[in-house]
């Protein structure tokens, strides 16, 4: 009995041992589940005060770049916009490509900007049309809907640009064909074949045009007017042109133009300033009299037959209108005589 009675006794603290084994280790899961649940809740608590102070920082940086914004665009429009810029800048723009060649006797021939293939010259020089009416055509999109234009002013608006492109296409094949026909290929001939030698030192080729002689490495002589220069004046006359009504849609205060349109003002700003330091490394590097002279005559003729010219007749006469005809409004007349461009 007694033998009995101990192994009874030893059974039942066994299993009372183990009843408390698993109550501790049921209680130790439940604590180290309930710290993991209070640490997750922490880490979330973290993550939401982390986003919100990324937010905050966000916010406080599109303010100040949009107080940048505002600044510089206030100041350019009203520099664009005064009466000395939009008066004379054609006089300053004739004034570099007249002694712009000057400078090639001070400027390094070393320079990156005097290899004629640089990125600037192959690139940016054979769209600078291109991105001219992309930027200021958004310009006039973005400020037609800001002055609530209607569509049809709005279009008639969009049309300087296709005039602007359509002319620039003309002149090209109009030089084109005026330099085929005053010049003429010749082809430099070798010392073995000038056997008799005699003076001649080039062949000449009557049937070739001027691109299939230069593609031929022959030498083209012959009258030539500067395309790039042309192209490069007329862009330049006309950003100024197009820029120079955001100063006065300012001035009158009615609704605030929106940072779109401020960003696209300031893009044809930087357009504007990379195409005359173009006009100025082609000008000082790359002299050629008369041909640089008569492409900037010719970009000064087509600003002046248009914007000082054509743009300025009646809207009946099939006028596209001159810049910011019809945003200005007054009870008198419907453009301000201080907006009135200079003859």
């Amino acid at each position: 009995m007694d033998t009995k009675s101990k192994e009874e006794e030893n059974t039942f603290n066994q299993k009372r041992l183990k009843v408390s084994s698993g109550g501790q280790m049921d209680m130790d899961l439940n604590s180290e589940n309930s710290s993991n649940g209070f640490s997750t809740q922490i880490n979330l608590e973290k993550l939401h005060k982390m986003a919100a102070e990324l937010i905050l920082l966000g916010k406080f940086l599109l303010k100040l770049l949009n107080a940048a914004l505002v600044f510089v665009t206030d100041l350019l429009a009203r520099i664009l916009g005064s009466k000395l810029v939009r008066g004379h800048f054609h006089l300053m723009l004739s004034a570099l490509v007249l002694f712009g060649p000057v400078l090639s006797l001070w400027v390094p021939k070393y320079s990156i900007f005097a290899n004629s293939n640089n990125y600037l010259y192959r690139k940016f020089l054979k769209s600078t049309l291109g991105w001219t009416c992309i930027f200021s055509g958004s310009f006039i999109l973005l400020l037609s809907i800001s002055a609530r234009h209607p569509r049809s002013l709005l279009l008639r608006h969009l049309s300087r640009i296709g005039v602007v492109g359509l002319l620039w296409w003309v002149c090209q094949r109009l030089l084109t064909l005026l330099e085929d026909a005053s010049g003429t290929c010749y082809e430099p001939l070798t010392p073995a074949r000038d056997i008799q030698g005699s003076s001649v030192q080039l062949l000449l080729h009557e049937d070739r045009t001027k691109l299939s002689c230069l593609k031929a490495n022959m030498v083209w002589r012959g009258y030539e007017v500067s395309q790039d220069v042309l192209i490069v004046c007329l862009c330049c006359l006309l950003l100024v042109e197009e820029m120079s009504v955001f100063g006065p849609h300012l001035a009158q205060g009615k609704m605030s133009p929106g940072a779109p349109l401020r960003f696209i003002f300031l893009l044809c700003v930087v357009l504007l300033s990379l195409s005359m330091f173009l006009l100025l490394c082609l000008l000082a590097h790359f002299p050629k009299f008369p041909a640089q002279h008569l492409g900037g005559a010719l970009g000064y003729l087509g600003w002046r037959v248009l914007y000082q010219g054509w743009y300025r007749l009646k809207p009946s006469w099939g006028c596209p209108a001159l810049p910011g005809e019809g945003l200005f409004t007054t009870t008198d007349t419907h453009k301000p005589q201080s907006f009135k461009k200079p003859q």
